[in-house]
């Protein structure tokens, strides 16, 4: 255990101390929640504002754990590859899965903290959410299947991408492309018929789309996300992409040279 909490140790110290980390995954979706829950609540029922304040935070906290999990954890991992470290974990005796325990527990701290500003950013603004304590429950889930997705997608670029501003800029890419065609940026019923369907598939903006119905309702997810096929298909596919990161990263990045 002591090699998982000093990677944990790291990861999160170095997170926290890189300006770009902390603006692109905390203040850039604070930024746009401040834009969007007074630029576009205009010109809708009074009653209505506060879900969709809530609507729009959620969906900027979602932006924020991808952005964490697909740039900030591969960009980690190449400039650990950068500096020799990977290569002198290598040499030692020491269990890839200590290491990546380590990494994905700092990333996983580092996303609470980011959500809890976006969220605390987006209430200050009016946002407001409704749900039982049950609802609250199933939300902590999907948000543990986002962060599974998008660290099961940050292991995949940081495995093969092997510099840290390629490796970086490949997250952000990832990250900003199936936002905007997923529904994160745009409300899924604005969405062409076939970005519906990839919205659907996609487990990110499922996920999303399911925290959404949970605390605002069917109306600002745009369907219902809860039906056991899709709620089977979120999970399996959010395991997926994890268990995939998992395995890719254990043979090539710590595959003896």
């Amino acid at each position: 255990m002591s090699q998982v909490a000093a990677t944990f140790d790291k990861t999160i110290k170095v997170f926290l101390r890189e300006k770009s980390v902390l603006f692109w995954t905390i203040a850039w979706p604070i930024i746009w929640v401040l834009i969007d829950c007074f630029a576009f609540a205009g010109g809708v029922p009074k009653e209505l504002v506060p879900s969709i304040r809530g609507s729009i935070t959620i969906c900027m906290m979602v932006f924020a754990l991808t952005i964490a999990g697909m740039a900030n954890l591969p960009g980690n991992i190449a400039e650990d590859r950068e500096r020799g470290l990977l290569a002198k974990l290598k040499s030692m005796p020491i269990s890839p899965w200590k290491d990546f325990g380590g990494r994905i527990l700092g990333l996983a701290a580092f996303s609470c903290l980011a959500a809890v500003l976006v969220i605390a950013v987006g209430f200050a603004c009016g946002a407001r959410f409704s749900g039982s304590v049950a609802s609250v429950l199933r939300v902590i889930g999907y948000f543990l299947l986002i962060l599974c997705t998008s660290a099961g997608i940050g292991l995949l670029v940081g495995t093969f991408i092997r510099h840290v501003n390629g490796a970086v800029m490949t997250g952000v890419g990832i990250s900003v492309v199936t936002a905007s065609i997923s529904g994160l940026f745009v409300p899924y019923s604005a969405l062409p018929s076939v970005l519906q369907h990839f919205a659907r598939v996609y487990p990110i903006s499922s996920a999303n789309s399911s925290i959404i119905y949970l605390l605002a309702g069917e109306k600002f997810a745009g369907y219902n996300p809860l039906s056991s096929g899709q709620v089977a298909l979120t999970i399996s596919l959010s395991l997926l992409f994890f268990v995939a990161g998992i395995i890719l990263y254990s043979q090539f990045c710590w595959k003896k040279e």
